[in-house]
């Protein structure tokens, strides 16, 4: 299968409609259910970082202000996921931060975005909740680093993916759960899923 890049940024606040900026940004790009290579960067978006948000993930506005410029970062980040379709935990605010800031750069935000809230939310209802730490322990899926770092929160969701992937394969009998198969798995209803994964799986029958 196509690579898929999941991403993950650190932020001022919860919206760039409000002001908020990207503080960092990292993406892992899987393929075949494997990470094939990692991009992690902090970046100056010139703008100061609250103290909560400092308490939460550790970055500091003396960090922030030793980072490379958003725009370059994200001129970097941009040439990194290439046409790779993209995938976040929460994506409806990733994707935001991902056009936000690539349009202050002066560059396109083509890609299409999944996301592994929605597809948790519809493949295992039964979790306790589809917050990322606790599917990552829901799944014994290994935790990786500092929680509400951008690597290593891009690292779970990449992990949860695999695990979404694998289990598509192996429980539902989905030969190929691409990133267009997640889209469409993601938008079906929740009372239409065992419907449409019955679809799917007999049409890789061969």
């Amino acid at each position: 299968m196509s690579p898929i890049a999941v991403i993950d940024f650190e932020t001022t606040g919860i919206s760039p409609d409000q002001g908020a900026r990207a503080t960092e940004v990292a993406i892992v790009l899987l393929e075949g259910g494997r990470v094939v290579d990692r991009f992690q960067s902090l970046m100056n978006a010139g703008t100061w970082v609250p103290p909560f948000i400092t308490q939460l993930t550790g970055i500091t506005n003396a960090m922030v202000q030793a980072a490379p410029a958003a725009a370059s970062v994200m001129a970097e980040a941009a040439r990194f996921v290439g046409s790779a379709p993209m995938v976040a935990h929460n994506a409806a605010f990733d994707r935001k931060f991902w056009q936000a800031e690539l349009a202050l750069a002066g560059l396109p935000a083509a890609q299409p975005f999944a996301c592994t809230v929605l597809l948790s939310r519809r493949l295992y209802p039964q979790a306790p909740n589809h917050q990322l730490g606790v599917l990552v322990d829901y799944h014994g899926l290994p935790r990786t680093g500092q929680a509400h770092r951008a690597l290593a929160d891009a690292e779970m969701a990449a992990a949860l993916l695999a695990r979404m992937q694998h289990d598509l394969r192996t429980r539902w009998g989905v030969a190929a759960p691409d990133h267009d198969l997640l889209v469409q798995l993601q938008r079906c209803t929740k009372a239409a899923v065992p419907t449409l994964l019955a679809q799917l799986a007999a049409a890789a029958q061969p």
